[in-house]
């Protein structure tokens, strides 16, 4: 609470009320507001790319996007291409020959693969996946993911 020091009438002692706000430590306050949010929204910031399709539709005569192949990952470790099993070795090969008897023989850039996996699979089975496609030089692999209830 402040007082009034000098002026005004009354007694040698008699402080009257003074009803001026200090701002001062709301200023205060603001300035390490300002500077905590300044240090932390950078940190919030998080730097990954996403690749999106254009926000324009494709013109009516465009080619259809080609169909993608899907990597199943088993619980218990085993590995499916499409319908067919496979292992982590055979992987590529595998792959390969399903985009051949797709009709998609081109090159990895265009290729279309997506991985979905079982609720149970080890991080170390799914990530062996991803990094086998990766090695073999399929970088644009999506992940399939159901809604839980």
């Amino acid at each position: 609470m402040a007082a009034k020091l000098a002026g005004g009438g009354g007694g040698r002692y008699s402080l009257g009320a003074n009803s001026e706000i200090n701002v001062t430590p709301f200023v205060d306050i603001l300035l390490v507001l300002l500077i905590i949010f300044m240090v932390a929204v950078p940190m919030a910031t998080v730097a990954i790319k996403v690749d999106l399709p254009p926000a324009v539709p494709p013109p009516p005569n465009a080619p259809k996007p080609k169909e993608p192949v899907f990597i199943s990952i088993q619980q218990s470790g085993a590995l499916y291409v499409a319908d067919k099993q496979t292992s982590l070795d055979n992987l590529q090969f595998d792959l390969e020959a399903k985009f051949v008897a797709n009709d998609q023989p081109g090159p990895k850039d265009d290729q279309r693969i997506m991985v979905r996996a079982d609720a149970d699979v080890t991080y170390a089975d799914f990530m062996g996946v991803l990094n086998a496609l990766q090695t073999a030089g399929w970088y644009k692999v999506g992940l399939i993911n159901e809604d839980i209830h």
